[in-house]
């Protein structure tokens, strides 16, 4: 049966297991370096408002409820950091912190990955709701040209993913160097910022690798990647 293929655990298994072992290391790595108390004493967003101020740019700084739900909004140009890293005055909270503002300042500086992102954004999100519908259905019915249009529809997914990574990786970067730069965190200080802006990095690169071998399996199950198997 199409719904129980164990080719599908084979192939998509290994990276969504590291998916979840990503998840679990970003979230034990936070709160591990969450309870370590910077010297300087900087909570994140007065981290985030002065990186901001200091790359010329005067944006909003909102608390965000939820958990490591900080995020930038390009649309209204706002940060939004979580209470553990708004309020937090650790390591874990600082590094988390100017992540975010990494972003705006690509935003601000037009960084290009960043905006192909954000350009295929509406793709991606219509396609992350739609594809496995019209997949399933075109399984049922018989219809190749239908798990073809669903396949097509993932591939913008897929292609987000993959953007995504050199986006993250950019404003890890930026922020390890910025934070250091500006005495938010010492010397001594930047390894536990690295961790946790590493650990954060791993996710992205967990679910890129799981979304291509999703792709690959419902190629290899429309005929169009090797041999069609039968149902």
């Amino acid at each position: 049966m199409f719904y129980f293929d164990p080719i599908y655990f084979v192939i998509v298994g290994p990276p969504m297991l590291l998916s979840m072992w990503a998840a679990f290391k970003v979230k034990s790595t936070f709160h591990r370096y969450n309870q370590i108390p910077a010297a300087s004493r900087a909570s994140g967003a007065e981290v985030a408002r002065e990186l901001l101020l200091r790359n010329g740019l005067d944006l909003p700084v909102e608390e965000f409820a939820g958990e490591l739900s900080d995020h930038y909004d390009p649309r209204v140009r706002k940060l939004r950091l979580s209470s553990d890293v708004y309020r937090g005055r650790s390591i874990g909270a600082i590094g988390v912190a100017a992540h975010e503002a990494g972003h705006a300042i690509q935003h601000a500086t037009g960084y290009q990955p960043l905006l192909l992102r954000h350009a295929i954004a509406p793709i991606a999100q219509f396609g992350s709701s739609a594809w496995i519908w019209i997949i399933m259905a075109g399984f049922i019915f018989g219809s190749l040209g239908l798990v073809q249009i669903g396949i097509l529809l993932f591939v913008g997914v897929v292609a987000f993913q993959i953007v995504t990574l050199p986006v993250e990786l950019n404003a890890s970067a930026r922020a390890k160097q910025m934070v250091y730069e500006t005495g938010f965190v010492t010397d001594s200080e930047r390894g536990g910022v690295s961790k946790v802006l590493t650990a954060a990095a791993m996710t992205y690169v967990a679910a890129a690798l799981t979304s291509i071998a999703t792709l690959l399996y419902y190629l290899m199950r429309a005929g169009l990647l090797g041999s069609r198997s039968e149902d």
